[in-house]
């Protein structure tokens, strides 16, 4: 059985958006041993078309991702959350194998078990092609950046 992963829940706004700045800060390592450590051993995914059950899976699937996702950087925003529970919104931006940049749309759908590992894991996103100069999200948020949110476009 995996330790606990606090936050904890039930979640409060100031406990919901600590493990949205988790998730945020560990997905931007592309690391994906260590962003697979915050699932369930069970945990089941839908990202976009594709559907996943289990760490092993969920560290295939990222490691594939960040192959692709060249330069990937994220930021995530609290939307809502309830009991155990949370609605995450997100941009990021990569570049393909052709040099081609992106900025991806998406919300996220998490539940989480009594130990703060998350259960499941639904995420609807869509691409954007962008041109380099359009860029703005460079990195990993930085202390100063902290609780903004992007704008949509």
């Amino acid at each position: 059985m995996s330790d606990p992963r606090p936050p904890l829940p039930p979640f409060t706004r100031e406990t919901a958006a600590q493990k949205v700045q988790a998730a945020e800060d560990a997905w931007n390592t592309r690391d994906p041993h260590r962003v697979a450590t915050a699932y369930s051993e069970d945990s089941v995914w839908r990202n976009r078309d594709t559907f996943l059950t289990g760490r092993a899976a969920i560290v295939d699937f990222l490691t594939a991702k960040w192959a692709r996702e060249r330069a990937y950087a994220l930021r995530k925003d609290l939307w809502a959350f309830d009991g155990n529970r949370i609605a995450v919104r997100f941009q990021y931006e990569s570049q393909d194998a052709d040099g081609r940049w992106w900025r991806s749309y998406g919300v996220e759908l998490w539940e989480f078990d009594e130990r703060g590992l998350m259960t499941r894991r639904e995420a609807g996103i869509n691409d954007v092609p962008i041109e380099e100069k359009d860029r703005r999200i460079q990195g990993p948020r930085s202390a100063a950046e902290r609780g903004l949110t992007l704008p949509v476009q």
